[in-house]
């Protein structure tokens, strides 16, 4: 019983870096390519750093939903067919 607590714990730890993983890669990516940009022409706008950060992280939301979407009903569908094995 703890076991299984603990395993379905680390895997909704996985799932949710997984999900995560490419909004905040995306981020850091254009952060750092604007931070370049940034300090090499000496523009120190911080609305510069922010407009492109977001709406990278945007595109990536629309490009990547279908197949967050997909693990999430995948693991939403296997937590909801544990339920009856666990007793309470």
């Amino acid at each position: 019983m703890e076991a299984e607590l603990m395993r379905l714990a680390v895997e909704t730890y996985k799932i949710t870096l997984t999900l995560s993983l490419p909004m905040l890669l995306s981020g850091l990516v254009i952060g750092l390519m604007i931070s370049i940009f940034q300090a090499t022409t000496q523009i120190n706008e911080q609305i510069l750093a922010f407009v492109p950060k977001i709406l990278a992280v945007v595109v990536v939301i629309i490009v990547t939903m279908p197949w967050m979407l997909n693990l999430l009903m995948d693991f939403t569908t296997r937590l909801l067919n544990l339920i009856p094995t666990f007793p309470f």
